[in-house]
């Protein structure tokens, strides 16, 4: 498996917090949405100047094991990869860690779609060559 290319540092606020002061399980999942449009902005799939209609990309499938609490005031370093491309969709993983410390592993399954048409698309080739030549970076 290729190493990860890409890491984001998110700072954990007050409102990430649960009753018992770490963070709450389900702000995991926004932390690795945050680090995968963050990868898809440096990839050049996406930017804050498009819609994200034109990205078209739907999530299928999200999951998350975790490993060890976040409190408040530590950084979580999010690191994203595609590791798998598939004819319409592709899996990206994540390692969500702090001071080098793993804390969590996530993982997305992510559909090509055209919002017009409401159907599932191929992966359109230009977001393949751009998604492999990063991937491949040494």
């Amino acid at each position: 498996m290729s190493p990860f290319h890409f890491s984001t540092p998110l700072e954990v606020r007050f409102a990430d917090l649960d009753a018992f002061g770490h963070v709450n399980h389900a702000k995991y999942f926004s932390f690795m949405e945050q680090g995968r449009f963050q990868y898809f902005d440096s990839v050049g799939l996406w930017n804050t100047s498009r819609s994200f209609h034109e990205l078209g990309i739907i999530i299928a499938e999200a999951h998350c094991s975790y490993k060890k609490p976040v409190l408040l005031g530590e950084r979580v370093d999010v690191s994203v990869r595609v590791s798998r491309m598939g004819n319409k969709s592709f899996e990206i993983e994540y390692l969500l860690s702090v001071k080098g410390d793993e804390v969590a592993k996530g993982r997305t399954t992510q559909v090509a779609y055209d919002y017009k048409k409401e159907t599932s698309i191929m992966v359109p080739a230009e977001w393949r060559k751009k998604i492999e030549e990063f991937e491949s970076k040494a």
